[in-house]
């Protein structure tokens, strides 16, 4: 069970931090951009955006993302910590009867 929601938990941060990488991006390549009206994508759509509604929404989209990622964070070395007090209380109770160790 630990490693499962370990992995999972570790594979939505990792997305996360991927899509704040990559509207970073994003941003440095709207800053590099002459145009007044970008190419920008709503779902699977692309719209003609102005250039200066893009940028609010892509720093709307940072922002978002760096909140959930922090919130994950926290909530994984919550969990993380109550998972090894259980297996304390655990091994205190049942000593080498149980193997809680991920292999």
């Amino acid at each position: 069970m630990n490693l499962d929601f370990n992995n999972s938990l570790n594979c939505v941060i990792k997305h996360i931090r991927e899509a704040i990488d990559n509207l970073e991006d994003a941003s440095n390549e709207l800053i590099l951009t002459d145009e007044e009206v970008v190419r920008f994508q709503i779902g699977e759509v692309f719209a003609h955006v102005p250039k200066e509604e893009v940028e609010t929404r892509i720093e709307e989209m940072k922002e978002v993302n760096s909140k959930n990622l922090e919130k994950l964070e926290e909530e994984k070395e919550s969990v993380l910590a109550q998972m090894a007090e259980l297996k304390k209380i655990l091994y205190g109770k049942f000593k080498d009867s149980i193997n809680l160790e991920e292999d």
